[in-house]
């Protein structure tokens, strides 16, 4: 009886062994599909961006400024998809990619051109919402504007989302005021009284001052993106400091733009890289 027992008791154990190990291997295969798709995906969105990053040249300040970012992103992106090593990672370095695409659309509008097809909504982008007229403002000593427009007062582009947890609306600006947050991962003691000024009754907004400061308002529908963070970042992708290699990448944070920890996080090195292959002429926004 007592061997009958043990025969049991050992056969009940190889049974669990072997069901645990079909259960990881299977649930191992799953993930590596799943990273494989999310790469693929990622890798389409970074060669569409570098066919025109390649094929475009700004002929304005706005446009080569534009076009610049676009470059960054592209780099950061690449940098990313090597760097990953789940889907959502993969995920992130789409997002860059996708943002570097708004920045090459923004390019397009300034040198009046065909900005191409529409593009996939990025992370916090409609809860910031839209600079919807010209404004300038004061600020420690210095004149800011913003504008729906390109102008030649107000050359730099942002395509709208959240940097280090706080809105910043999409529109051109005269400066990118957004950027020492980028980098510094966090707002300095006069960005509410800046997003304030800017934007106080300006419609199209999906914050007022008081939703600037604790990262929460009344968004213009992203869903959850507006109040919270996502976890590993909300913005994937869209902090990405102030360049080429880099800072903005990060993984994990809140990230915005960025792509990890709101500002940088933690890729070090960046964000891009990759040229793929299907640059083809820029073909996707036409006329190259």
């Amino acid at each position: 009886m007592n061997s009958f027992l043990l025969v049991l008791i050992v056969v009940l154990i190889a049974v669990i062994a072997f069901a645990v190990i079909a259960s990881s291997k299977a649930s191992g295969k799953r993930n590596a599909a799943s990273l494989d798709d999310a790469k693929a995906d990622a890798r389409r969105v970074i060669d569409r961006l570098g066919g025109q990053v390649i094929n475009l040249t700004g002929t304005d300040e706005a446009s080569k400024q534009a076009l610049a970012d676009a470059s960054e992103r592209f780099t950061a992106a690449g940098s990313q998809i090597e760097q990953a090593t789940t889907a959502r990672q993969a995920q992130l370095a789409k997002e860059s990619a996708m943002e570097g695409l708004y920045y090459v659309r923004a390019a397009r509008v300034a040198m009046n051109m065909d900005p191409g097809p529409e593009l996939e909504s990025l992370s916090g982008q409609n809860s910031a919402g839209t600079v919807t007229e010209a404004r300038r403002v004061e600020f420690e000593g210095r004149d800011i504007e913003a504008s729906p427009t390109p102008t030649e007062r107000t050359p730099n582009y942002y395509p709208g989302g959240r940097v280090a947890g706080r809105p910043v609306p999409a529109g051109w600006y005269s400066e990118p005021w957004w950027k020492p947050a980028l980098v510094a991962g966090a707002w300095g003691v006069g960005s509410v009284l800046l997003f304030s000024a800017m934007f106080s009754g300006m419609g199209g907004v999906g914050y007022d001052a008081q939703g600037f400061e604790n990262g929460s308002g009344d968004g213009y529908g992203d869903g959850g993106d507006q109040g919270q963070l996502d976890g590993g970042g909300d913005q994937g992708g869209q902090d990405y400091g102030d360049t080429g290699g880099g800072d903005g990448g990060g993984w994990g944070g809140d990230s915005g733009g960025g792509w990890g920890g709101d500002s940088g996080g933690g890729w070090g090195g960046g964000d891009s890289g990759g040229w793929g292959g299907d640059f083809g002429g820029g073909g996707d926004f036409g006329g190259f």
